[in-house]
């Protein structure tokens, strides 16, 4: 199987109504996205740059391949394909191909990654806001796009006034300074542009890449360019999930992919292991991961990678664990938003069969199905070592995905660009009480 663009939307449509809602770090789920009520619009509109989270805008590859896995794989292509979403990435077969297209080849004498042999990967539409709104050109699988045209509704101008930053999410930031680069000429731009202070707003992972960026620029910089910072469901402290995807993989109910064979690319990117539970904020006796023979905590990395047979992990977690985990504060204005009240996995245990079969039950606690409450919640610390204020919302019953379409976040995020002051420290989306 080859590019995608032989498999019918019909398909497609198929199997994103096949999917059932399941967060996690997988985007494939948010299908259709609600479309944003209309607004009342204002000239309040100061610039703003999205960067999205972990699989969260497209990838193209272009291939001239020494080998295949399969002979059914495409072996040259003349022009740019989509590489995320690929539709191939579905079909029994495709998947080898989509796999062995889009993986890292890590170095450990280097400790840098490539890409497959024969393979270039790039990432689309930096500066526009089409590689997050949507993640296929078919327009189904979406993702900021329901926020998007809540800010249209509202007088901004796509790729003017609300831009996005979309990278390639496979890289921890050690391995990505174009990106940031990038990001840097882009605020400065704006800011030239529309005389106006650039507001930053992340998701997910995309959280953890504007700290590490913010942290690196001088204040002078920060307060002469950056309005604020609104992070999205921002995992701190680390996601325990990616223990599991890392141990035994998780497919998040895309039904024609195994775990197991999904666990195959999960392995190959280094922001997986740079978002495993901090050893700086958990405690050090918090299992994890329990099996029969062993209960291993933030203190048993190396001896998980090992016994899961993924030691490249072992490498990738040391070159990425000191990049954001000591959570310095960002040093702008930053507004906190989550979602809390959802029972969430903080440990996963199996039987004798780890890392190759699913766990056989959970221990929960408070957070977004996704990540926990108390990882989220690390945001709180910074308002005691910066001058700048420290907003914090929590959203009772709101899941990981849901943030980024949800009215009354919309509606939350629109008061914070007009310069309204009042910012609620929670906010319940079932019964409409704040």
């Amino acid at each position: 199987m080859g590019p995608s663009g032989h498999i019918s939307s019909v398909l497609l449509v198929a199997f994103l109504l096949g999917l059932h809602h399941s967060s996690g770090f997988w985007i494939l789920n948010v299908v259709f996205p609600p479309n944003a009520k209309p607004e009342i619009q204002t000239n309040s509109t100061p610039p703003l740059i999205i960067v999205p989270g972990n699989l969260g805008n497209r990838l193209e590859a272009k291939i001239d391949k020494p080998t295949l896995v399969h002979w059914m794989c495409y072996k040259k292509t003349d022009n740019w394909f989509p590489l995320w979403i690929d539709l191939n990435m579905f079909m029994p077969i495709g998947v080898d191909c989509w796999i062995d297209n889009i993986r890292l080849v890590y170095n450990r004498t280097t400790r840098r990654s490539s890409n497959s042999p024969g393979v270039q990967v790039r990432v689309p539409g930096f500066g526009q806001t089409y590689p997050i709104e949507f993640l296929d050109s078919n327009k189904l699988a979406g993702y900021f796009h329901t926020m998007m045209q809540h800010l249209v509704q509202v007088g901004y101008i796509q790729n003017e006034t609300v831009r996005g930053a979309p990278y390639d999410w496979r890289l921890a930031p050690n391995e990505n300074a174009d990106y940031f680069t990038k990001l840097q000429e882009l605020v400065e731009d704006m800011f030239n542009q529309h005389g106006k202070r650039v507001y930053l707003l992340a998701h997910s992972m995309g959280c953890h890449y504007v700290l590490y960026f913010l942290n690196h620029q001088p204040s002078t910089w920060k307060d002469k360019y950056i309005r604020g910072f609104i992070s999205l469901g921002a995992p701190w402290g680390g996601a325990v999930k990616t223990l599991r995807v890392l141990a035994s993989g998780e497919n998040d109910g895309i039904p024609m992919i195994s775990n197991i064979k999904i666990r195959e690319e999960q392995r190959m990117t280094t922001t997986n292991p740079w978002m495993l539970p901090s050893q700086e904020f958990w405690p050090k006796d918090h299992v994890f991961i329990s099996t029969p023979t062993f209960n291993y905590t933030n203190q048993d990395y190396k001896r998980l990678f090992t016994d899961i047979n993924y030691e490249d992990g072992w490498y990738m977690w040391e070159d990425t664990k000191n990049l954001t985990s000591d959570l310095l504060a960002p040093g702008v204005e930053v507004w906190c938003m989550y979602g809390v009240g959802i029972p969430t996995p903080i440990t996963y245990i199996y039987n004798e069969d780890f890392p190759n079969e699913d766990p056989v039950d959970f221990v929960y606690a408070d957070g977004d199905d996704t990540v926990d409450s108390f990882s989220m919640g690390l945001c709180k610390r910074w308002a005691g070592q910066q001058e700048k204020p420290v907003h914090v919302t929590e959203y009772r019953g709101l899941a990981h995905l849901d943030i980024v379409f949800d009215e009354k976040v919309l509606n939350q995020i629109q008061n914070i660009l007009e310069g309204k002051a009042d910012v609620p420290k929670s906010i319940d989306v079932r019964s409409g009480d704040n």
